[in-house]
């Protein structure tokens, strides 16, 4: 696991945690999807970088 995959990753659960709040604070769905697309993105970009697919 290197730093990249890391910090992608970290950053993707970061995401994830804004998503939850923005949900609660009842933020307009657009943002939310946008959030969410950032989110993913970031996610499967850190796990594709991970070394165990090689």
């Amino acid at each position: 696991m290197n730093g990249l995959s890391t910090i992608l990753i970290v950053v993707g659960l970061f995401l994830v945690g804004g998503i939850v709040s923005f949900v609660k604070q009842q933020m307009p769905r657009s943002l939310i999807v946008l959030l969410s697309i950032g989110a993913a993105m970031c996610l499967v970009a850190g796990v594709m970088r991970l070394e165990v697919w090689s």
